[in-house]
């Protein structure tokens, strides 16, 4: 096999292997009001959540509080709530 081969070969390997690892990634920015948070799963919140998801490249603005939380809910006021 020629160098440019190889080269041919390991490129297309290595945009194969690029693809598959980008199809996962589902990060999200999630706001209820002016709190949001990061997640890593794009999950169908309750109507009565009134929640905004945004993409993960998302900026927000200067009264933008974040307020990160590990499971599967939303911030509701203070609290976070889980379903």
């Amino acid at each position: 096999m020629t160098s440019i081969g190889k080269s041919l070969i390991g490129t297309a390997l290595g945009a194969g292997m690029l693809a598959l690892s980008s199809v996962g990634a589902s990060a999200a920015i999630v706001c209820q009001g002016n709190v949001c948070w990061h997640t890593q799963e794009r999950h169908a919140y309750p109507p009565e959540a009134r929640v905004v998801i945004h993409e993960d490249d998302w900026r927000p603005g200067p009264r933008i509080t974040f307020r990160e939380h590990e499971g599967r809910g939303y911030w509701k006021g203070e609290r976070w709530t889980e379903w």
